[in-house]
């Protein structure tokens, strides 16, 4: 019996899923995140990631991860595929791998025909598209200093500089202070910034701060509302910037949204209605999770296409 691997490396955990020759799902596992590779520490956590997800997998699946191998792999990575190429290989056998980035998977498990464009925006934001000839093309993902519009680590940023300026007398007052400092335990802005800029608050922490943000929003904090939709803006701003990369204007086009940040009814909603201003757009969630889109592009790797029926 032929196997087949796709895997979902991320930055806050990593889920494995192992299907057969005709389609069928038979386990799936999750370990810790793999979303680093750099140092000796961060190749170890890496090599941790794929081997837990995959021997949990194997165990859901009835089989020895020490003895199993792969016909083909795919493995989607945050934070980029190229220095992780070399220890993924080393860690399985397997006869095909890929090794790609975060939003190729998802497309892939996001859409019909794993065609159309994700958005993705959780701690930082990017979309990718593929259209029908292959083609692909992505707008944003640049990370957090030059980049991640509409993300939750940029949405928590814009809040805590509304908090600094109404401290300083030269913004206007705001309900996010009273949020930001109690979550933060903080005395004042000074001190909140401060904190951001410890080991205490890594980004990704500080993205969680976003869903305050969406709570005043919703309780019509003029601020925190324009943040939001501002939020929703880029977003769409970036969905389109693929679209008219890969498509003529008028055709149909799905879109799918993916991520923390996509929770916001303030913000989806606001994203939704952009994005279909367009003629022929589609916008909807994912109709599978990017564990299943890694698995559906180690099929299409051998010329395979996993469909509701299986793999033809």
């Amino acid at each position: 019996m032929k196997l087949f691997l796709g895997v979902d490396g991320g930055q806050s955990g990593t889920t494995a899923i192992i299907g057969d020759e005709d389609g069928r799902i038979l386990g799936t596992g999750e370990a810790g995140p793999c979303n680093h590779a750099a140092g000796g520490e961060g190749r170890a956590k890496l090599e941790r990631a794929i081997t837990g997800s995959v021997s949990a997998a194997c165990a859901q699946a009835g089989l020895d991860p020490a003895a199993v191998g792969f016909e083909a792999a795919c493995f989607g990575m945050s934070g980029g595929p190229d220095d992780k190429l070399e220890i993924v290989a080393a860690t399985l056998r397997v006869e095909r791998l890929v090794v790609t980035n975060d939003a190729v998977i998802a497309l892939a498990g996001a859409t019909a025909a794993g065609q159309g464009i994700i958005t993705i925006a959780g701690t930082g934001s990017i979309a990718f598209g593929r259209n029908a000839a292959g083609r692909t093309a992505r707008a944003g993902g640049w990370g957090h200093i030059f980049g991640d519009e509409g993300g939750g680590f940029d949405i928590a940023r814009q809040a805590a500089r509304a908090v600094l300026r109404e401290e300083e007398g030269w913004g206007p007052p705001t309900g996010l202070r009273e949020r930001l400092l109690g979550a933060t335990g903080s005395a004042n802005a000074n001190e909140m910034l401060h904190r951001f800029y410890t080991d205490e608050w890594p980004r990704s922490r500080v993205a969680t701060l976003a869903r305050l943000v969406d709570a005043a929003a919703a309780e019509s904090d003029a601020l925190a509302l324009a943040i939001m939709r501002s939020a929703a803006q880029q977003l769409a701003m970036l969905a389109g910037a693929v679209r008219e990369e890969l498509w003529l204007a008028g055709q149909a086009v799905e879109i799918a949204y993916i991520g923390g940040v996509f929770q916001s009814r303030i913000l989806l909603e606001d994203f939704r209605r952009l994005v279909e201003l367009q003629e022929g757009v589609r916008c909807g969630p994912p109709r599978r999770g990017p564990a299943e889109g890694a698995l559906r592009e180690a099929y299409r790797s051998v010329g395979l296409e996993w469909g509701v029926e299986g793999v033809e």
